[in-house]
């Protein structure tokens, strides 16, 4: 078993960092007490090929692999986690299933604008009165005799939506034995019937905008049909398995940013005349967040590692979500304890890595929602 990452995987981390470090960090800040949509990261994203990085670069993507992919995202989530959401969700819930599940127009003309940054996409999947339950959702859409559909429902909590040039919306499109069908179609922003509420204010991640899309009678030409008629919920279900790589590795940037300031901030401050970090309690604080950290980013990069593969990675990747997003909760819970109150006042920015750890446990799936699949793979 190799643990050493390949040269090109160590230069593209080392690119993401320097660019983190360089460009995301000084603003992180204001983005955060602002919550301005960060137009200007998001194109220089597009300029590093981060915004498809495991696409092939004949549909605009970077030909890269879910490690680079992991580790860059984790890069630009220590600096900002907003900025590391918004990548993962082009990768990973756009990018990915259309390079997955779409026939080869579908990648020339949605995909590769898309991976290469020129567009971005979106995820549709939750709805007000459908979260975890995804099998209860009311969004419904209607075969026309020319082929195409009339959608017709709601979607909330997507992010990325207001920005979003076209999302994959989830909708029951048949009913057999009383059971519902889903199928998943691309839907363009702007048509007729097509509405957005205001982005959300949320506890976190407040410069990655999210909201919910509202259709009325939207019609959706049959070239937009993805995958196969009645396989949507097999197409999401597979999305999100490499959604919660992303996710992962999301958490693990918050966590490492907030745990290299806490030790940061042990050597400098004093207490009782000596730096806190002479003090047991702290070092121990200090130790058990590195041995989770690393942890998690072990069951993140082998999940990764199996995505490249090419193999069922369900468990894996629910795995390293619940543990990585959990981790990050905890993590940065302790960093902040370290700092005292200078950790609950803005000028560290160690609050803001503690709000944005928390929902890492929600979406993409509840921690909850890990281990029902954890669960089942174990059981059999």
């Amino acid at each position: 078993m190799d643990f050493e990452l390949t040269e090109e995987q160590r230069l593209i981390q080392q690119t993401a960092r320097d660019f983190a470090t360089r460009e995301i960090e000084p603003i992180a800040a204001a983005l955060d007490k602002t919550a301005r949509w960060p137009s200007e990261l998001v194109a220089r994203m597009a300029e590093l090929g981060f915004l498809g990085m495991a696409i092939p670069t004949e549909y605009g993507g970077a030909g890269l692999d879910a490690v680079s992919y992991a580790l860059a995202c984790e890069e630009v989530s220590r600096a900002c986690a907003s900025t590391g959401v918004i990548m993962s969700v082009n990768n990973s819930l756009f990018c990915d299933p259309v390079y997955k599940f779409g026939n080869v127009w579908q990648k020339k003309e949605l995909l590769a604008p898309t991976a290469s940054g020129q567009l971005l996409g979106a995820f549709g999947l939750t709805e007000p009165s459908s979260g975890s339950d995804a099998q209860t959702m009311q969004t419904v859409a209607e075969k026309q005799s020319d082929g195409s559909w009339i959608l017709n429902g709601s979607k909330n909590f997507i992010t990325v939506g207001p920005h979003a040039d076209h999302v994959i919306v989830f909708a029951i499109t048949s009913r057999e034995g009383g059971k519902a069908k889903h199928t998943a179609l691309v839907v363009k922003k702007g048509q007729p019937g097509y509405s957005q509420s205001p982005h959300d204010e949320k506890l976190g991640i407040h410069a990655a905008h999210s909201c919910t899309i509202y259709f009325e009678n939207v019609k959706v030409e049959k070239e937009y049909v993805l995958g196969e008629e009645g396989g949507g919920f097999k197409i999401a279900m597979a999305t999100l398995d490499g959604g919660r790589i992303g996710i992962a590795a999301q958490a693990l940037g918050i966590a490492r940013a907030a745990l290299d300031k806490a030790i940061a901030y042990s050597k400098e401050r004093k207490s009782f005349g000596q730096p806190l970090a002479s003090f047991q309690a702290i070092q121990w604080m200090i130790a058990d967040s590195e041995v989770e950290y690393d942890a998690a980013k072990l069951l993140t990069l082998r999940a990764a590692a199996l995505k490249d593969r090419g193999v069922r990675h369900s468990a894996e990747s629910a795995m390293a979500k619940l543990y990585a997003s959990e981790m990050s909760t905890r993590v940065t819970h302790r960093a902040l304890q370290v700092f005292g109150g200078y950790g609950y006042t803005t000028e560290y920015g160690m609050e803001r890595h503690y709000r944005d750890a928390r929902i890492t446990e929600i979406y993409e799936g509840t921690s909850e929602i890990q281990r029902l699949v954890i669960a089942k793979t174990a059981i059999g």
